[in-house]
């Protein structure tokens, strides 16, 4: 497996955001996102329509294999160097259940989540870029609110916590 493409909803925030993160990974195969309503994904995938790709996210790797729902999100995080661990760990019979739950939980409430936290989707910040007039971007820097926040501390900090949990 050389490229795995990625089925996602640019209309969402939090999927946008995702993207971006991951885009920003150093990663162990190729990664191409497509827009699981469009005209590519039908051509990439022809039965992407029957899996509720609206609901779920899917992954299809150069090889044929696909997943959807949290195994996606677990090949997405095996794909990064730096997460690898994370998604054996998390792919383990005592995790597994919670992480089923867990991507179930944020799938369902994406768009909620996304709004509450201020992620913006593709399309909101094209639209964003595209209504900025040139006294914006006089400096030759565009300064828009981000998709992603800058930093959330509570997250380092919850990741240090399961780390020594999990070595311990």
């Amino acid at each position: 497996m050389k490229t795995l493409t990625i089925f996602y909803d640019p209309r969402c925030g939090m999927c946008s955001a995702f993207r971006q993160w991951l885009d920003r990974q150093k990663k162990s195969v190729r990664v191409e996102f497509v827009d699981y309503a469009g005209h590519e994904a039908c051509e990439r995938f022809p039965n992407i329509g029957e899996l509720h790709a609206d609901q779920d996210i899917v992954v299809l790797a150069d090889d044929g294999r696909w997943w959807q729902g949290s195994s996606a999100w677990l090949v997405c995080l095996w794909t990064t160097f730096e997460y690898r661990e994370w998604a054996f760990r998390f792919a383990g019979a005592h995790w597994q259940p919670l992480v089923k739950r867990f991507v179930h939980a944020l799938s369902t409430r994406r768009h909620a989540i996304s709004q509450m936290m201020g992620l913006k989707s593709e399309s909101q910040l094209w639209q964003q870029l595209n209504t900025m007039d040139d006294k914006t971007c006089s400096t030759g820097t565009c300064t828009i609110s981000s998709a992603m926040p800058p930093a959330l501390p509570f997250l380092t900090t919850a990741k240090e916590q399961a780390q020594n949990v999990l070595t311990k």
